[in-house]
């Protein structure tokens, strides 16, 4: 089943054979739905809200894991299982994910996880400067991932704060910032120390783990990146000529990119006035959603409209996340 975050909560579409008109039905309510992710080494399905960290075995019932601040904005894990969650004032939290029974008072059966606060995250030399006067003066940890050229190192991305490495679990960090845009809106790791960031302005990649960047989209007029994914050795990112703001507007000229062979360039998409917000695969198929909801697979005889996403009349900070959980 397909999984898709919104305003809301987190919707799911039993499959990819519907109609277009087939709406996705709800299974979490929650704050914005920010990130729906999945680990090797922990079983079942992760949803960062604005209003908390959810987990669920199966994609139907979830349960919050009590990060210590609630508006959690990302969620990653370590090859170990070590769990993070990235929140909103810009912090990281760590801990085990267990599941089973703990004696007290009621009893109560997991999920749990004992966060304990990466102190060293709030060290960084340019800390005191993630702040943007139009996000309350505020940063938020956008994304963390594992990068696999090493077992211990997470790589976070923070808006407003751009991109940083810690090679040790996360209790010490190292900035890899320069050159690249700070306003970071999603970091994708395609593989060991390459990731691509997706920004207020512009589309970044990096090969050497953030230490040098090489910005795509020069050329192209849509400069606000809001999401990017691989699958089979190209990338995709959508983007827009400004801020999610502007999307209703009839000049807001959305695209979705594609970099392949060393270049960047326009993909044929069937929805020219929709900006991609969220991406996932498929049996090898890309699949996206819109900010309007929109649901679509990138099939080898082109573009199929699979269903849609319930979507409010609120279009600032729009996200669609996606997530496919197999059974």
């Amino acid at each position: 089943m397909l999984l898709a975050g919104s305003d809301d909560g987190v919707y799911r579409l039993p499959d990819l054979d519907g109609s277009a008109e087939r709406t996705a039905e709800q299974e979490l309510w929650s704050g914005r739905v920010v990130r729906l992710r999945q680990f090797d080494a922990i079983d079942g399905v992760f949803a960062a809200s604005t209003t908390a960290l959810c987990h669920s075995p199966d994609g139907e019932t979830w349960i919050g894991l009590g990060v210590p601040r609630e508006q959690t904005y990302a969620v990653g894990a370590l090859p170990d299982g070590r769990l993070y969650a990235g929140t909103r004032p810009a912090h990281v939290y760590a801990g085990e994910f267990e599941y089973g029974a703990r004696a007290g008072p009621t009893d109560d059966v997991g999920p749990f996880v004992d966060w304990v606060e990466c102190e060293g995250f709030q060290d960084l030399p340019a800390r005191d400067e993630w702040r943007l006067p139009r996000h309350e003066n505020l940063a938020q940890v956008r994304d963390l991932h594992h990068d696999p050229a090493a077992p211990e190192r997470l790589v976070a991305g923070v808006e407003v704060g751009g991109v940083h490495v810690s090679d040790d679990r996360g209790e010490t960090w190292e900035e890899r910032r320069e050159g690249v845009d700070d306003d970071i809106h999603e970091l994708h790791v395609v593989g060991p120390g390459e990731y691509v960031a997706a920004t207020g302005f512009g589309l970044f990649r990096t090969t050497d783990g953030g230490e040098s960047w090489t910005r795509l989209d020069e050329g192209f007029d849509q400069r606000y990146f809001r999401t990017a994914f691989s699958l089979d050795g190209t990338v995709y990112a959508g983007g827009a000529l400004a801020n999610s703001s502007t999307w209703e507007d009839d000049d807001a000229d959305p695209e979705l990119f594609a970099f392949r062979d060393g270049s960047l360039e326009r993909v044929d998409f069937p929805k020219p006035d929709e900006t991609v917000t969220g991406m996932t695969a498929v049996d090898g198929d890309l699949v996206v959603a819109t900010h309007r909801g929109s649901v679509l697979a990138d099939r080898s005889d082109g573009w199929t409209a699979v269903g849609e996403v319930p979507v409010t009349d609120d279009f600032t900070g729009r996200y669609t996340p996606l997530t496919w959980v197999e059974g």
